[in-house]
């Protein structure tokens, strides 16, 4: 093993071998090899006196000469610099055991991945799976350089028509991954990995030019970061995992050993230069808020993903600091002087920079700044305080925070001890805005930032637009009928953002996100021009006003908008309030003055658990403890599905005799898997009828991708035989609220599966709560159960004065919530009197008014700690159904208390209203408002829902798709024909049709009202996407109908069925100005 004392060998085999034999032990060398050698130290001479020889000759001047030797001196130091750090690099990575065990973990940082951790673990199993599979990592960049990168590196300039790749060679360094932190506390429909890559390669890459002899490549390299992994949504089907998602947190750190040509950019200047510009270029992909994402699975809404909403926004008030070192000092040092300091302020890619104090150890700033939070844990706040000076200025310490202290506390309000430097102390108070999707706070938060007074220019925000450019259609052409290449310019006031370009294309594809600080929303507008590259030409522009986003669902608009030109682009706007919960308690409060040398905060930064001090060193007082809870944003948000298994017809028959000559039956049950979640139903013997009559309920969160899959099965002793399956999109459940269908198996002759299913919002009111029960009490299924009538969501934040363990010891408390026969455990906190969880449950609640809510407290699962008993009624009483504050523990000590948050949110089910909702109603007046509402909200007291499709008797026509609106700023109306499904075959071919849609408004019968899209080709589920606009006012709108018929291209003489199906609408019915889209019931022409 090598000496872990000395530096890294820079000879390699025999040579270095030989080289460190005392120099009587060398063997002899050839005589020719010794005149080799003298001849070429001797041409080596020469060249080095040549430049002065030919500056003599030619008559320069000696300066010149002298600056050629200053760069070559600064290339040749800043090349074996790197050569050096590669090697020392790959020398620890290769030895690191020995390397560490020598220097006795003198430094936290230099811990190899074989040193355990609570929080990062070794994955040297990864490590060995990286280092067999490189060569072929190896084998497929070459590939992918010298077959796809080095062709199109040809065809994009005529000048690099002769380059190619000479040499690929990744070496047999592989890439390690030190260690491994993963996160699961914090959202449990996502997995986020840490992984600490580092890699010190003796990676080979040449590439040649041939037309210029020019050669340049790249022999060695360096990089070493923090990979974010994310794996979300996790779903209830293989591969359990949507989507996978990484990006850095923080710049990695980069070094390339060049070599060739670009050996120049070693030069000192030109170094720095290279490498901001290709971690430059790295970043625009994998560094925050920039995210590689890689889908799994398909329907997937990618663009969430890879630009997701902010979590959050951290306020930094940069008040002031005391005890600054003196830079400027008098005499060399010998009468101590001032600093002009100022404050540089980071976090990921946002930087800010503080106004300059002059002349001042105890400077005050008193400024403000807002950042975007992306992910927590992992991102920083990294203070850096500076003197400023007239050449370079001096470093007066830093001090660095995650931020995810920051978001558990809400509001921090602290003194920090500056690091590196041997005095000085900074304040800072940082405060969580969370990110509201309702305007009910808007203008209280708006008066808030108007008595908030700071130094810098910018106002307080009371909100901020997330704009997801995705992509523009049907783009004007450019003279000469040539494609334009479109960027876009989003505008916010005075702040302006500008997308990629997309070359040569009339419909673009830019998948871009940007972010702007809004201060009034209520008076703001978002100005959207699209140009060309020359940002000369304009191709189409759009303003929306912020109000727009106000007085939309959730705050978001995602649709297509009509540019004033030409064409269409599509965009998603969400617009989130800022906002601060100032019931939340600080972390510290309010020091006036720094900590004292003795009560400094450690090495790792400031944390929440750190208690400041005054400046004798006594402790502050005790902070007030939080009066309410403080739960994420989407705390709550779930719904619920129910699904009534009706019955089934036609099954195959499995139960076969003599050798399958006569029939027999089938003994059929059904498997539902809906979000990892498996329901089985009861056996039916001998029957390809069956009836189950079964129901089930399950709690969702409305996430992509979801879907809810049926299986039959015939009961069998030894194998059960398959009767066939299919699959539904939750997300169409969603949209449509009600369904009550007959579902055609697939992978199987024949079978259908008679399904009801209702999607059922939560609402805080108790009003119908009474009519929920009454309804309840009327249901009778086969398996016994009781359909919901509430959610309750439980948030168990901490607890407080818990008593010690019999020993004397402080507790390892886990808390176990249960209600009925439902119960859920909670995380095993580390030794704590006052340990805090910070976890959301939830449960299906029959009836509130009996039953009970039960919290128990024990240590590590044994030794009981305490028990809280809360009857759902009480919560019932409390407003807004919302009960949130500190409850005794019983069985505990006096001052024992948890703090939860339980809220009750009723089920907003329909056939509550209607409880005839799935019976069949035939008469009259009724059944005609049931064929012209199908799928619809329940909105007005006058529409009703109908059992649909299953009720028109024999095979159903099928839907359309319909999104209904008016655009009160382009004073039009705007229909768009999204899809139709399950239409009926009417082709030749018996199992097809060439559907298309055509519409007039009537009154009007004339063609300028008249409408038709495409014809889709041998498609009974065909997607259209077409809009089409009609120049009317608002009141000519609500006075029209819209006449839509469904219809099977046919030639002329061709005896096949053309009429599918028809619908007619009035408009009036229809909430134009905030727009409708649902899926609509075709009917019979007859009907």
């Amino acid at each position: 093993m090598p000496s872990v004392d000395g530096s890294p060998s820079m000879g390699t085999g025999s040579e270095a071998a030989d080289s460190a034999l005392p120099e009587e032990m060398q063997p002899p060398k050839p005589p020719g090899q010794h005149a080799v050698t003298v001849l070429w130290s001797f041409g080596k001479f020469l060249a080095t006196l040549l430049p002065v020889y030919l500056a003599g000759y030619f008559g320069f001047s000696i300066s010149l000469v002298l600056f050629g030797l200053m760069v070559y001196i600064g290339w040749k130091h800043s090349r074996n610099e790197k050569v050096m750090r590669l090697r020392s690099a790959m020398y620890l990575l290769e030895n690191e055991r020995a390397y560490t065990t020598a220097r006795a973990f003198m430094s936290k940082q230099e811990l190899p991945p074989w040193v355990n951790f609570p929080d990062v673990e070794k994955v040297e199993w990864m490590n060995k799976i990286l280092q067999q599979a490189w060569p072929f990592v190896g084998q497929y960049l070459e590939k992918l350089l010298v077959e796809t990168i080095a062709p199109a590196i040809r065809a994009s300039n005529t000048h690099l028509q002769t380059l190619s790749f000479t040499k690929v060679n990744l070496g047999e360094k592989a890439m390690k991954v030190v260690g491994v932190k993963a996160h699961t506390e914090h959202d449990k429909r996502q997995v986020l990995l840490d992984l600490y890559v580092s890699y010190a390669g003796d990676v080979e890459i040449n590439v040649e030019i041939k037309k210029y002899f020019c050669k340049a490549g790249v022999n060695g390299i360096q990089l070493h970061g923090k990979l974010r992994v994310i794996l979300e949504p996790l779903i209830g089907d293989v591969p359990l995992v949507g989507a996978i998602t990484m990006f850095f947190i923080r710049r990695p750190k980069l070094d390339i050993n060049w070599t060739g040509l670009t050996n120049m950019l070693d030069i000192p200047g030109l170094n720095a230069m290279s490498d901001t510009m290709i971690m430059d270029a790295i970043a625009s992909y994998l560094v925050l808020p920039n995210r590689l994402t890689i889908p799994l699975v398909a329907d997937l809404h990618v663009a969430q993903l890879r630009s997701p909403l902010p979590r959050g926004v951290v306020r930094i008030h940069l008040l002031e600091a005391e005890e600054l070192t003196a830079k400027d000092t008098v005499i060399k040092g010998i009468i101590d002087g001032k600093s002009d300091p100022y404050a540089v302020l980071r976090v990921g890619t946002q930087t800010f920079t503080s106004h300059t104090v002059d002349s001042n150890l105890n400077p005050q700033w008193r400024e403000m700044f807002e950042v975007i939070v992306h992910e927590v844990p992992g991102q920083e706040l990294e203070v850096e305080v500076f003197d400023k000076d007239q050449n370079q200025d001096d470093f007066l310490g830093r001090v660095k925070m995650d931020l995810d202290v920051v978001h558990r506390a809400r509001v921090l309000d602290e003194w920090l001890k500056l690091k590196d430097v041997t005095s000085g102390s900074i304040h800072l108070r940082l405060e969580w805005l969370s990110l509201l999707s309702s305007a009910d706070r808007l203008s209280e938060v708006i008066q808030r930032n108007r008595n908030m007074t700071c130094k810098t220019g910018d106002p307080p925000s009371a909100a901020i637009l997330s704009v997801y450019l995705d992509r523009a259609q049907d783009l004007p052409r450019k003279k000469g009928n040539k494609d334009p290449s479109p960027m876009v310019q989003l505008s916010v006031q005075d702040t302006t953002k500008e997308s990629r370009i997309c070359y040569l294309t009339s419909d673009p594809v830019w998948e871009d996100a940007f972010t702007f600080y809004i201060q009034d929303p209520r008076k703001q507008e978002l100005d959207i021009h699209v140009k060309d590259d020359d940002r000369a030409l304009s191709l189409g522009s759009l303003t929306i006003p912020l109000t727009r986003l106000l007085a939309s669902p959730d705050l978001s608009m995602d649709q297509w908008f009509q540019l004033d030109i030409s064409g269409r682009i599509y965009i998603n706007a969400v617009l989130r309030v800022l906002y601060l919960n100032e019931d939340a308690s600080l972390a510290s409060p309010v020091s006036p003055h720094p900590p004292s040398p003795g009560a400094g905060h450690g090495d790792g930064g400031t944390t929440s658990e750190v208690a400041p001090r005054e400046v004798g060193g006594a402790p502050k007082p005790v902070p007030t403890r939080p009066q309410q809870t403080t739960p994420d944003s989407d705390f709550a948000s779930e719904g619920v599905l129910r699904i009534h298994l009706v019955e089934a017809s036609n099954l195959i028959a499995k139960d076969n005799f003599i050798g399958g000559m006569v029939k027999g039956k089938s003994d059929p049950y059904v498997k539902i898997r809906v979000a990892g979640v498996t329901f089985r139903s009861h056996t039916i013997k001998e029957n390809l009828n069956p009836s189950w009559n079964e129901l089930y309920e399950i709690i969702l969160t409305q996430l992509p991708g979801q879907e809810i899959q049926f299986e039959l099965f015939d009961k069998d002793l030894d194998q059960d035989d398959f009767l066939g399956r299919f699959k539904l999109n939750l997300r169409d459940i969603i949209s449509t609220q009600f369904t009550d269908e007959w579902y055609t198996l697939n992978d199987v002759k024949s079978g259908r599966v008679h399904l009801v299913m209702e999607w059922l919002p939560t609402v805080s009111e108790s009003a119908r709560l009474n009519q929920i029960l009454q309804y309840q009490a009327q249901q009778q299924y086969q398996n016994k159960a009781v359909p919901s009538a509430a959610v309750l969501f439980v948030y168990l934040e901490r607890a407080h004065g818990l008593p010690l363990k019999k020993n004397g010891k402080e507790p390892k408390v886990g808390a176990e919530i249960s209600l009925r026969a439902m119960s859920y455990k909670t995380k095993v906190c580390e030794r704590s009197t006052s340990p805090r969880w910070d976890e959301a449950f939830h449960f299906l609640v029959r009836d509130p008014k009996e039953e009970l809510l039960i919290v128990k407290l024990s240590h590590s699962w044994g030794q009981a700690m305490g028990t809280v008993v809360l009857p759902l009624r009480e919560v019932l009483s409390e407003q807004g159904l919302v009960l949130d504050r500190w409850l005794n523990l019983n069985g505990a000590l006096p001052e024992s208390q948890i703090l939860l948050r339980a809220t009750l949110k009723m089920l907003n089910t329909q056939l509550a209203v209607c409880p005839s909702g799935v019976s069949s109603d035939t008469t009259g007046e009724g059944s005609e408002e049931r064929d012209h509402v199908i799928h619809r909200r329940d909105t007005e007291p006058n529409l009703r829902h109908r059992s649909p499709l299953s009720q028109l008797g024999g095979q159903s026509p099928g839907q359309v798709k319909l999104q209904i609106g008016y655009s009160t700023e382009e004073n039009r109306l705007f229909i768009t024909v999204l899809s139709c499904r399950g239409l009926p075959a009417c082709g030749s071919a018996k199992d097809s049709s060439d559907p298309y849609v055509s519409f007039i408004l009537l009154p009007d019968k004339n063609r300028t009202t008249k409408r038709k899209t495409i014809t889709k080709k041998r498609d009974l589920n065909p997607e259209f996407n077409e809009r089409f606009d009609f120049d009317f006012t608002l009141e000519e709108c609500m006075q029209r109908r819209l006449d839509l018929t469904v219809k099977n291209n046919v030639s002329f003489m061709s005896r096949e069925r053309e009429l599918i199906g028809k619908l007619q609408l009035d408009l009036d019915q229809i909430d134009l100005e905030n727009g409708d889209t649902q899926w609509y019931d075709l009917v019979e022409e007859t009907n």
